[in-house]
């Protein structure tokens, strides 16, 4: 929603299916807000190297601010950083990833998604504490905190109310089950 362009784009660190994940999720976000938008990705690598090559990382993002992309997810580790120096040079937007990345550049990150490990570790302890754990795989999403959107001093003026509450409205949907976020692994299984 925040697009002048109509064009967003991605920048992944290592080319796995984890983040292919992260990418399928953003599109469809993207997607749900204008259909029409344009979208470019693009990866660093396909090494473990991949995660920390900060100037690969903002190569990738310069040529996607140079072609008319105006938003880049980052999905990235530390090449993430040459990425958030390219939005600061270019005067463009990057979204963060993992944790609240807003400070790094304030003004430039649009918002950062938040994959709230923090809601994770207590929900276990607090089954452990309560003898209700159990062993096993655990997904936590919307429905129960695990990943969310960072808003914050550095990034309030950027993001309109109006934007918000369509945000905050679409999240609703999503955990009622409204709206099914595509999953790359369910997808890949589909095709097998």
């Amino acid at each position: 929603m925040a697009s002048k362009s109509g064009k967003v784009g991605m920048v992944g660190g290592m080319d796995i299916p984890l983040i292919r994940r992260f990418q399928m999720g953003y599109e469809a976000g993207v997607r749900a807000t204008n259909p029409k938008i344009q979208i470019k990705a693009n990866y660093v690598g396909v090494t473990i190297d991949a995660w920390n090559n900060p100037a690969k990382g903002k190569e990738l993002a310069l040529a996607q601010y140079q072609s008319g992309v105006d938003i880049i997810f980052s999905a990235a580790g530390a090449s993430g950083g040459g990425l958030f120096d390219a939005a600061e040079e270019q005067k463009k937007f990057a979204i963060g990833v993992d944790s609240n990345q807003n400070w790094i550049k304030p003004g430039r990150v649009l918002t950062s998604m938040l994959k709230r490990v923090d809601v994770a570790v207590m929900m276990t302890v607090q089954d452990l504490a309560t003898g209700a754990f159990t062993p096993g795989t655990k997904r936590y999403g919307l429905q129960n905190n695990g990943v969310d959107y960072a808003m914050d001093e550095h990034n309030q003026a950027l993001i309109p109310q109006d934007v918000r509450d369509r945000v905050e409205g679409l999240k609703q949907k999503i955990v009622d089950g409204k709206i099914k976020v595509p999953d790359y692994y369910l997808e890949r299984r589909k095709k097998k």
